[in-house]
């Protein structure tokens, strides 16, 4: 596979997270939250290596390899020299249960040992403020370095000589390092020892989440490693799911498709949640069960868009960051994202499913009740109402809109489990509204999505042009997998949009011309559909096939070239990180052939 840029692993705590390249620098990260300014910004800056990172530079640096420690979101970088002197780096945000909470501070902590020869090392710290407009200016004291970024100031505390740092000279390094970029507060205690305290702290805490999933027996390290890195992009505080971690790296080069993924899509978040649900991670769901309740409450008449920023405020106004050249120097680099004021029918679905579950499911913390029936039931009205209305698809179309058959299946879903709420509810006369309404949806989507002439359905009521969303009918329990109409469909899907071991969203021109890359959760959802056919071989060779794309921190963009393997899209991606995790437990052999 062709190497990326995108060979970067995440590391955070619920709060910030930063994404580390393959030589343990600091190239993305934002305070004081996924959404904030990024004072790690190099990935966006092209070449300016030097302005908006965090990195050790090992003096004859020859080879660097990378781990995460066993089971945690704690990442260990080996950088050697030519004359064998080298340097482990463990960095970590902490994040472990303190006074009866979570501690999940707006810091990173970063752990610099020798362990051969004699090796020198210089450490280059230069954050920024306003989207690369300017360097952070700094003040300092004898143990630490205060970095003036925005209104609230970040402090470095270390016991590594400060004067070093700030004169960015290489030194020996002669004992382990200690660095913990927080709060502007003096840090209490001893920094080597509560460093420690707090990596060992903090790896028992992802040690001990990753021991409660139900995970495969196939595959296991993939399916761990995406479940992390899923919980890392959920912002606890509100309980909100981002899509990803990144704004602005394109979906193919120089294609200006860049966009600002850092907010939370009520789409992306349901298929993030149901995929850790599989794994029994069920703290994120009562989390992001918690997020939608306060979505669902602003809502006016029940109306909801397809995405909120983490807080859940509703105007996400897009701009372009001017001091920002671009992932390679692709620019825009945007801010915001101009999709909260499109039409999305689909979430109204996807507000319903992952909430039914919380009137099934008595391991919560909080069950629903009838009044959060009553709430689910506005939602329900707005999909009944939007069912057959032009929206602009899950794939956000900006110029045009359609009656799009996704969306029209996924208010057909939410209706179809309001029903079954109102059965567990015991309200009889809500399960017959509910189910009439499922059914004159059902109705309305064969008589205008199913083209006689193709055979097969259309991704939209007004043409019979194909989309990879079509193959989700089976997983939405709209169709049964045997059922012929899902089976030409998926015939004419894979006819049209399969490109060797990958699939295109769709393969028709849209604003932006015709798509160039792959997008990798429409494969995933190709080798769910193989599956579900009885094509397992052909779908566990695909599988093992994407699996082989992935960085050497197992995860994935949003998009791929078909041509070349290189990665493009945002990072990580939520969507694809679902994907695997999905297909891995479908796929993967049963427990019972070795207990």
């Amino acid at each position: 596979m062709m190497q990326s840029d995108l060979e970067l692993s995440p590391i955070g705590n619920c709060q910030v997270s930063t994404l580390v390249d393959s030589e343990g620098a600091f190239v993305w990260g934002c305070v004081p939250r996924v959404d904030g300014d990024p004072i790690f910004c190099s990935l966006l800056n092209d070449n300016a290596r030097d302005r908006g990172i965090w990195r050790f530079e090992l003096e004859g640096q020859a080879r660097s390899s990378q781990r995460y420690e066993r089971n945690t979101a704690i990442l260990i970088t080996r950088l050697e020299a030519e004359d064998g002197s080298a340097v482990e780096i463990h960095d970590f945000a902490p994040r472990f249960e303190r006074s009866g909470r979570m501690y999940r501070p707006v810091a990173y902590a970063r752990i610099v040992r020798p362990v051969a020869g004699a090796p020198r090392l210089r450490v280059v710290l230069a954050p920024m403020n306003g989207y690369g407009a300017s360097l952070a200016e700094t003040t300092n004291g004898t143990n630490h370095i205060r970095y003036l970024i925005g209104p609230q100031a970040l402090r470095l505390s270390t016991d590594a000589p400060v004067g070093y740092l700030l004169e960015g000279r290489s030194y020996r390094v002669e004992s382990d390092q200690h660095f913990f970029l927080g709060p502007d507060e003096p840090f209490v205690g001893n920094i080597r020892s509560e460093v420690r305290r707090m990596e060992a702290m903090t790896a028992r805490y992802w040690q001990h989440w990753v021991r409660g999933l139900h995970i495969p027996l196939e595959w296991q390290e993939e399916v761990i490693r995406a479940a992390i890195a899923l919980k890392l992009c959920q912002h606890e505080e509100t309980g909100a799911i981002v899509a990803a971690l990144t704004t602005s790296i394109p979906e193919a080069a120089n294609s200006q498709r860049n966009w600002d993924y850092r907010y939370c899509w009520i789409r992306d978040s349901y298929y993030t949640v149901q995929a850790l649900n599989r794994l029994g991670a069920l703290d994120v769901l009562e989390k992001y069960l918690a997020y939608l309740r306060n979505i669902v409450d602003q809502a006016r008449g029940g109306q909801i868009q397809p995405l909120y920023s983490v807080m859940g405020a509703d105007q996400l106004h897009e701009f372009e960051a001017q001091h920002l050249a671009g992932y390679r120097g692709m620019g825009p680099v945007r801010v915001g994202n101009a999709a909260y004021k499109q039409v999305q029918h689909d979430c109204y679905g996807q507000i319903v499913m992952p909430t039914a579950q919380a009137f099934f499911d008595t391991r919560l913390l909080r069950m629903a009740d009838e009044r959060d029936f009553e709430h689910l039931e506005e939602v329900g009205e707005a999909a009944w109402a939007k069912h057959d209305q032009p929206d602009a698809g899950l794939w956000e179309f900006r110029t045009r809109q359609e009656v799009h058959t996704y969306s029209a299946v996924m208010c057909w879903a939410a209706c179809d489990r309001l029903a079954n709420v109102a059965a567990t509810l015991g309200k009889g006369d809500r399960v017959l509204h509910w189910k009439q309404r499922a059914e004159a949806i059902r109705a309305k989507i064969e008589e205008h999505a199913w083209s006689e002439e193709g055979e097969h359905y259309g991704a939209s009521f007004e043409s019979d042009y194909l989309d990879a969303s079509l193959l989700q009918m089976v997983e939405l329990r709209y169709l049964k997998p045997d059922d012929e109409r899902f089976l030409k469909t998926f015939a004419a899907v894979e006819r049209d949009l399969r490109r060797g071991d990958h699939m295109l969203r769709y393969a028709a021109e849209d604003d932006f011309g015709a798509p160039e890359t792959a997008f990798n959760v429409c494969t995933f959802w190709l080798i769910e559909a193989l599956a579900l056919v009885e094509r397992r071989e052909e779908a566990r060779e695909m599988f093992e096939a994407m699996l082989s794309h992935t960085t050497a921190s197992g995860m994935l963009s949003e998009d791929l070239d078909y041509e070349t393997d290189e990665l493009w899209g945002n990072f990580p991606q939520t969507y694809s990180l679902v994907g695997i995790i999905n297909c891995a437990g479908l796929l993967s052999k049963p427990w019972s052939e070795v207990r």
